[in-house]
């Protein structure tokens, strides 16, 4: 059996006890008497019928508070799927992201190698720029001397004069040798020097171009590396909530998972009540069926006394001798007896509770004794309820009808149990041996006794009790 809370328990407990009825030494009583019990006892069924349908209602808005509850788990948890989906998703987007940032890394990274290796041919090209302007530089000094020599001359050269100042043929193919030559390092100089002056433009454009193209994709890519870096900040920011609205629904999971134990907790009860209860109408039918018994039996007696007193005024007309007298009832049987010996280790009332050392009202008395002791029925009657109950452990209930009222004792903590539900024992009977099953802290007997009807409450058992 599932735990129960303790006031719960003895809630049920108390119910099922004090709800029970029997028959006791009916055999003594009157027939007016025995109709007067049979028609409580009547009442009594008829007042069970009534509170079975109570725990009936009870128990359908019970379950639908529990139908409710699952249908709210099932909503939460399809919520919690849908965020759990959520940060999958963002989780991958985030990895995308970084993914993406680390390639941006390595783009800015091969551009600032790309920007070195443009500053080595930066450095290279303005070498050759330094060369290069030395060269024009010189050749600018020579066709500078040239044109001064050129002007001292008179403003031109006169190679004619050159060649016809030659004395013979081969001086004269030296001379016109000697003038191409000069001629053709002229024009050599002069296309050099323009040569070196486009390569000179080529290479500051080259430079220049390059720089410009690769500080652009530089400032591009560094652009691009902020804006994921911010959306990874957006998504970083989306988990953290995502993971906010997840510690919220896994509390409102855990609060309906908590409430619904607690609700299956009460249909467990109620369903316990309600089998409690069906034992008492049995007990109580059981008790009808033996004071109807009984009553037939009284009538019958009645009626054969009533031919015996015929027959004995007959015999008494027909003789002088007569007398006889009529048998009365015989006696009720007595009250309530000590169910075990032992020592009284716990009275009746308030006291500190030794499990769990807090101010709690105990409903009985305790008999502590060996294990196994014998454990007797205080009064005759009919057993409602046989077997284990909550902190009570084993635990047997009787229910009796003593001198017009009815009433319900509890034997609990029993190492075993001798009888079953719906059987008849007489008073001093065994019912079992005493033990320390249930919520105990030794072996004893935890004995109670509930006067009158269903949910009257407890009494000290010593009122009752020689």
């Amino acid at each position: 059996m599932k735990k129960r809370c303790i006031p719960v328990i003895l809630a049920v407990i108390l119910a099922i006890t004090l709800g029970a009825f029997q028959t006791n030494s009916v055999k003594a009583d009157s027939i007016d008497s025995l109709k007067e019990k049979i028609n409580e006892l009547e009442n009594e069924r008829q007042e069970l019928e009534n509170q079975r349908g109570n725990i009936d209602s009870n128990r359908n808005d019970t379950q639908g508070k529990i139908d409710e509850n699952l249908s709210e788990q099932s909503d939460v948890e399809k919520e919690i799927n849908e965020i759990d989906h959520d940060l999958q998703e963002t989780a991958k987007d985030i990895e995308d992201k970084e993914s993406e940032i680390t390639e941006t890394n390595n783009r800015l990274d091969e551009l600032a190698d790309r920007i070195e290796e443009l500053a080595d041919r930066i450095e290279e090209l303005n070498h050759q720029i330094t060369v290069l302007e030395e060269r024009i530089e010189k050749r600018d000094k020579l066709l500078k001397d040239r044109l001064r020599s050129i002007q001292k001359s008179g403003g031109s050269m006169n190679y004619i004069e050159v060649i016809m100042g030659a004395q013979s043929f081969g001086d004269f193919i030296s001379r016109a040798a000697a003038v191409n030559t000069i001629m053709d390092q002229d024009k050599s100089i002069m296309e050099a020097q323009a040569r070196d002056k486009e390569e000179l433009q080529a290479s500051k454009a080259e430079v220049e171009a390059s720089k410009e193209e690769v500080e652009a994709s530089k400032a591009e890519v560094e652009e691009r590396k902020l804006a994921l870096e911010e959306q990874k900040d957006e998504l970083v920011a989306l988990v953290a909530q995502l993971d906010e609205q997840m510690d919220e629904k896994e509390s409102l999971m855990a609060e309906l998972q908590e409430e619904h134990e607690g609700l299956e907790e009460e249909m467990l009860t109620l369903e316990e009540e309600q089998e409690l209860i069906a034992a008492q109408a049995a007990a109580v039918e059981k008790s009808k069926q033996l004071a109807e018994s009984e009553k037939s039996k009284l009538e019958q007696k009645a009626k054969e006394e009533a031919e015996r007193k015929a027959a004995e005024k007959r015999a008494q007309e027909n003789s002088s001798s007569g007398g006889g007298s009529s048998p009365g009832n015989s006696g009720s049987g007595s009250d309530f007896i000590w169910p075990a010996e032992g020592r009284k280790s716990s009275e009746y009332g308030w006291r500190i509770h030794p499990i769990h050392n807090e101010r709690r009202m105990h409903s009985g008395i305790d008999i502590a004794n060996s294990s196994g002791t014998a454990i007797k029925a205080s009064a005759s009657g009919v057993v409602s309820f046989a077997g284990t109950m909550g902190g009570y452990g084993n635990t047997v209930m009787i229910t009796h009808t003593i001198n017009g009222k009815t009433f319900s004792t509890l034997y609990a903590h029993l190492s075993s149990i001798s009888v079953s539900k719906g059987q008849s024992v007489s008073q001093g009977q065994r019912i079992g041996g005493m033990g320390t099953t249930g919520s105990s802290t030794g072996v004893h007997l935890h004995f109670e006794i509930h006067p009158g009807g269903y949910g009257n409450g407890t009494a000290n058992p010593r009122n009752y009790l020689p």
